[in-house]
This record gives structure tokens, C-alpha cells and sequence, in this order.
């Protein structure tokens, strides 16, 4: 088997694209040429460079290959229309140049986000039925990004899977937390209530080896996170017991929040790169509820999480220490 992965270098990306290699899959990238292949050194990979906003880029990455799995996107970006220029109308490039390049395809795989659907707005576990109310700019290019593949389910064999926040070595956004926990500083939530889904990256690759290898009907949309709901304190805890230290609670307000990432926006257009905090990520910040049913996933693909936070934590903290990111 031969597949296509975009976003390769990305935190999620090179721990599948290891998995890959480990299962004998030959794996072509799609990189840009100013890609950093850090993560990837070493390993026996077919690179092409590319890009999904360009589509004649992408036909040559996409010809012969069994698979597509298309992570590649953007997270953070300094104008809203970058969101919807690789998010949305890249994922319709890269759609169409399999259509037009690769008519034996056996599976596109579309990594969306939690953030595509929104927040749950009941008691209930968000489902993948369930209306899509996106509440920032990165979720609202990510639905568009599924819309697109949603079109041409009756051309391609298609299936879009909607991980919930994702944590483990090589993350750099959840690093925030750990950082702060080590300087004895454990943020408090705006409420007390708020409820979060997680998910270790080595379950998330195994939830997409899954969805490559089952034989699914094109256009299924599934969950991911371990199956548990927790609190913003929660997790805060678990990450501080992980690290072996207490910290001191500080609450932030929502206002004094929304604050800084008005000021980090500016920053960001002086130093001409995004940061972590910006005024759409506070948005899904404030949200109340981020939980996510993962039914779908286990039923479809026998998908069954095996990192438990207390582990998943441990062992994030243990490579940050070992790379000496903390």
C-alpha cells in the first residue's frame, strides 16, 4: 500500500507518518520547501514538494498512491482569510486533483476538528449528527473544508474524522500548560463547569489507521477523543501530579482573556507570524463545553482509546524534559 500524507511534519502528522512506516506503508509527503523535516529525519520517505493552495502542485503527489490523508492545514493565522485559503479552498484543490489524477483511490481521509462542529450546546456529548456551529474563524474554514469533501462522497471514497483537542510529544499547544504548571502557576478556569474532550496522539493515529483500513460508506464523519469528559481544573491537576509539583490557582477572567488576545493579535501583525492566543482561539476558549461522543468511532472503526490522561500526561511531560523544552 502507498499513501499520500499532507501535514507530515506537523505534530500529528509525523507520528503517523512513523506508524506508516512501521506498518510497511510507503508514504509520500507533500511538503513545502521551506517545510521543516525535523520530525522526519531517517525514516524511508518518497517527498514531493507542493502546495494545497496551488492545484496543479498537487497532481503529482497524488497520482498512484492507495490513500490520501490530508492533515495539512492552519491553526493560527494572522488575516481570516488565510484560515479559508488552506482550510477550505485547499482541501477543494486537493479533492479535485485527486479526481482529476488518480481515479483508483481507496480512501480520502479528511482530519478535521471538534472546532468544525462547535461546542455542545446541552448536556449531551456533541454528535456527529448534531448541527455544525462553528465559533471561530479556524472552525468555520475547517466545515468548509468538510463541505468540500462532503460534495464529491459519491466520487471519492471519503471519510472526515473530528479529533478533540490532541496533547502529546511535539504539541506546542498544549505545551502552554505544562509551561505555565512549571512555573508553579496553574491557570483557573473562566468556569468552574467547563467541560473538555482529549485525546494522546498515539490514539488519534491509531483512530486514522483504523479509518484507512476499514471499509466504511464515503462521506461518514466520526469523533475522537479518549471517551472522557474533564474539567478545565481537572486536567490542570493531572498535568501538576504528572510533573510531581503543586501550583498556585490564578484566575483569568474572560474580559481580562479576551484582553490579552486583542493585544496578542496586534503583536502578531508587528513580528509578521501568528501566536498561540489571538482573539479566535479565545473565542472557543470561553465556550463552555467541548465534549465530544465517540460511539460513531468505536462502532465504525473499533476504535478503543488506551491512553488515560494520567498516562498521556506523564508521558508528554517526560519528552518535554527530554528534549528540554522544560
Amino acid at each position: 500500500m502507498k499513501a499520500l500524507v499532507t501535514g507530515g511534519t506537523g505534530f500529528i502528522g509525523s507520528h503517523l507518518t512513523e506508524a506508516l512506516v512501521r506498518k510497511g506503508v510507503k508514504v509520500r509527503c507533500l511538503l513545502r520547501k521551506t517545510s521543516d523535516l525535523k520530525w522526519l529525519k531517517g525514516l524511508p520517505l518518497e517527498f514531493v514538494h507542493g502546495d494545497c493552495k496551488d492545484k496543479a502542485s498537487l497532481e503529482k503527489a497524488v497520482r498512484g498512491v492507495d490513500w490520501v490523508l490530508h492533515l495539512a492545514g492552519v491553526t493560527k493565522a494572522i488575516k481570516e482569510e488565510t484560515y479559508f485559503e488552506v482550510n477550505g479552498f485547499g482541501t477543494e484543490n486537493l479533492v479535485q486533483a485527486c479526481l482529476e489524477n488518480n481515479p483508483h483511490l481507496q480512501k480520502f481521509i479528511y482530519m478535521s476538528s471538534q472546532a468544525a462542529a462547535g461546542p455542545s450546546r446541552s448536556r449531551h456529548n456533541k454528535k456527529e449528527l448534531d448541527p455544525c456551529e462553528p465559533v471561530s474563524f479556524y472552525g468555520r474554514s475547517k466545515r468548509v473544508g468538510e463541505e468540500s469533501v462532503l460534495t464529491h462522497a459519491h466520487e471519492l471514497p471519503v471519510l472526515i474524522l473530528r479529533p478533540s483537542a490532541v496533547y502529546g510529544p511535539r504539541d506546542k499547544d498544549i505545551f502552554a500548560l505544562f509551561k505555565c504548571l512549571s512555573r508553579r502557576i496553574k491557570p483557573c478556569p473562566i468556569d468552574p463547569d467547563q467541560r473538555l474532550s482529549l485525546c494522546y496522539v498515539e490514539d488519534i493515529v491509531q483512530g486514522i489507521l483504523l479509518a484507512v483500513e476499514t471499509q466504511t460508506k464515503s462521506g461518514e464523519i466520526c469523533f475522537l477523543s479518549d471517551g472522557n469528559d474533564y474539567r478545565m481544573e481537572e486536567i490542570g491537576d493531572a498535568v501538576a501530579q504528572a510533573m510531581g509539583i503543586t501550583a498556585l490557582r490564578i484566575c483569568v477572567p474572560k474580559r481580562m482573556l479576551l484582553g490579552i488576545a486583542c493585544f496578542s493579535d496586534y503583536l502578531s501583525k508587528v513580528i509578521g507570524r501568528p501566536l498561540l492566543l489571538n482573539k479566535d482561539k479565545a473565542e472557543e476558549m470561553i465556550q463552555k463545553n467541548w465534549v465530544c461522543d465517540i460511539t460513531t468511532a468505536k462502532t465504525l472503526l473499533g476504535f478503543e482509546p488506551r491512553v488515560p490522561l494520567s498516562e498521556g500526561a506523564k508521558l508528554t511531560f517526560e519528552w518535554y524534559k527530554k528534549e528540554r523544552w522544560l
